[in-house]
């Protein structure tokens, strides 16, 4: 790696590691504030967030997930044994949105989510009875890190030696679009990123031919209707088997990796606000206002980027078109127009989802925000139940991830 592009690599790490001073800059100053380590505007007040995320005509999701990182060439010659990327639902908008987002919702739903809620109680309990016993445990590997993948794996209809090579790959791709490796570790991640994309197109290609009732299946029947003479009669074509393996896989990776942050940063801040952890566990009633704060005071993912289509205005600065905004939802989170004293984690603090932006707002608002908000609750009543002497182990610090997206301590070592 080049000096400069190192250079480059540790202001990154910087500043993701701790955005929160640049943001609270960025919302005092007049306009949008350029950032170079992002290539991007900044857009951090909390009006500003909402409204480019409610103008999808002028600021589009198309580069939404442009990688951090551009991989050495010969990461792309791995890449190649795997399916090529489409458009998700996180980069498209208008029409092609909603014909992604449709079989999402549908597997989302509140009664879906009220069905899956005992599987995850099952899960989650079992993960606690395995280190109950020891005194202490690395809850980022031990707990937080496999229940949203179990559940997500459940969701989707995997079988359950399937979901940890699952789980996996998901994080290795999430490692490759944002994480600056090595070749060699680049040229490993891409490997275990064909291997998922292999998986998951032979769960598409048997939901194809053998329909169930999950959310593969669902997204199988919405993104490639099948035309034939009935029901798993025609084999899925090269374009649907492509489309069909990014959008699961982008599911996948949302919809374990967010969670399994939440409830990272989470116990991390309760904990860290020893006050707030005590008031938890005598009024457990206090717990979905927990949920809500924990999400709005340090946000799983930070904002994405949005690609401005044509000349606009915002916040008095002009932006041409092409120009490349990141909406900062954690910025928006800690603005002072809108939260009182926003850098106060309160669990007291009235609970309205509607209040932060954490899940996103508007057409991109994350369809799987209550599925992850059961699972932190349920997290919360477990372990203010069995753990009320929870800590923070003492002789470990606790370092951010640094990245904007799925944000979360690297390891969160405690004691009880």
């Amino acid at each position: 790696m080049d000096p400069t592009t190192y250079a480059r690599h540790e202001l990154l790490d910087a500043l993701q590691r701790d955005p929160y001073p640049l943001y609270a800059r960025a919302r005092q100053a007049d306009g949008l504030t350029f950032v170079p380590e992002l290539d991007a505007w900044l857009v951090a007040r909390d009006a500003d967030v909402r409204e480019v995320l409610l103008r999808s005509e002028d600021f589009s999701s198309a580069q939404s997930l442009r990688p951090d990182v551009l991989p050495a060439p010969a990461v792309f010659g791995v890449l190649g044994r795997g399916f090529g990327q489409r458009p998700t639902v996180v980069s498209t908008d208008g029409p092609a949105h909603r014909r992604h987002r449709a079989p999402i919702n549908r597997g989302l739903s509140a009664a879906r989510v009220a069905a899956l809620t005992p599987y995850a109680t099952e899960v989650a309990t079992r993960l606690v009875d395995g280190f109950a016993a020891d005194g202490h445990t690395e809850v980022m590997t031990s707990y937080a890190g496999e229940l949203p993948g179990a559940v997500i794996g459940r969701l989707m209809g995997f079988a359950p030696e399937d979901v940890p090579a699952a789980v996996h790959g998901g994080h290795r791709a999430e490692q490759l679009l944002f994480r600056p490796m090595t070749e060699d570790e680049q040229l490993a991640a891409a490997e275990d990123v064909v291997a998922l994309q292999h998986l998951l197109d032979r769960y598409a290609r048997e939901r194809r031919a053998q329909p169930r009732d999950d959310l593969c299946s669902a997204m199988v029947a919405a993104l490639a209707p099948d035309t034939g003479l009935g029901p798993g009669t025609r084999e899925l074509t090269h374009d649907q088997r492509n489309e069909l393996v990014s959008s699961l896989q982008n599911f996948l990776v949302a919809g374990h990796l967010t969670t399994t942050a939440l409830i990272g940063t989470a116990l991390f801040h309760l904990l860290s606000h020893r006050d707030q952890w005590e008031l938890l566990c005598a009024r457990p009633e206090l717990i979905p206002g927990a949920v809500e704060e924990a999400a709005r005071f340090d946000t799983a993912v930070q904002g994405f980027r949005r690609t401005v289509t044509r000349p606009v205005v915002l916040a008095g600065t002009e932006l041409p078109a092409g120009a490349t905004v990141f909406v900062a939802y954690g910025s928006a989170n800690r603005d002072e127009a809108r939260h009182e004293e926003p850098d106060t984690f309160d669990i007291t603090r009235p609970a309205s989802p509607t209040r932060h932006v954490s899940f996103g707002h508007g057409a991109h608002g994350c369809p799987g925000s209550q599925l992850a908000r059961t699972q932190l609750r349920l997290t919360l009543e477990l372990f203010t139940r069995r753990f009320p002497g929870l800590r923070l182990a003492k002789d470990r610090e606790v370092v951010m991830r640094p990245t904007m997206i799925h944000r979360s301590p690297l390891e969160l070592p405690v004691t009880w």
